[in-house]
């Protein structure tokens, strides 16, 4: 297998404002510390509507991978799931403000919805592939469904990506 050939993606679907994925960062952090490079990590917007901010949130987000610090703002949020709850969008541009990002520019973005197509598109995608709750993961074109239970789930996400990246067997 060559270098040239791209990384296995895991994409992993999302509400920012959902204690499940809090409980999923350790595996996250986990994971992209074990692969680096060689595993894409993406994530994916599916905000709940039981989650009245999560949507703000997700927003939020795409914001921050624009300015460029994604995933700590991703880990920033995740981790106070309980003050966004309470605070809502307030929050957010806190939390942007507090990592150095262009926290007037997070307000505008969430005024102005700029980032709204990309939340909906994640959430359509999510829906037609069949995430029902969040963490959803998808590997390999396997989906593995953190919303009932997270146990055992870094295990197999971390087989099928040896799997991948052993490449094809000979």
């Amino acid at each position: 297998m060559s270098d040239s050939s791209p990384a296995p993606v895991l994409e992993i679907w999302c509400d920012l404002q959902c204690p499940d994925c809090r409980t999923a960062l350790d595996d996250l952090r986990a994971l992209r510390e074990r692969y680096g490079d060689r595993l894409e990590v993406r994530l994916r917007h599916f905000p709940l509507e039981k989650n009245k901010h999560a949507f703000a949130a997700a927003q939020a987000a795409e914001e921050a991978w624009e300015q460029g610090r994604g995933w700590a703002y991703v880990e920033a949020v995740l981790g106070r799931v309980e003050e966004l709850g309470r605070k809502g969008e307030p929050f957010l541009v806190d939390v942007a403000r507090e990592l150095g990002l262009d926290a007037e520019e997070f307000d505008t973005a969430l005024v102005d919805g700029r980032h709204i197509l990309i939340v909906d598109a994640d959430q359509a995608e999510g829906k037609a592939i069949g995430v029902t709750g969040t963490p959803t993961y998808v590997i390999g074109g396997e989906r593995l469904d953190g919303g009932k239970s997270q146990e055992g789930l870094r295990e197999r996400i971390e087989e099928i990506a040896d799997r991948l990246l052993a490449g094809p067997a000979h």
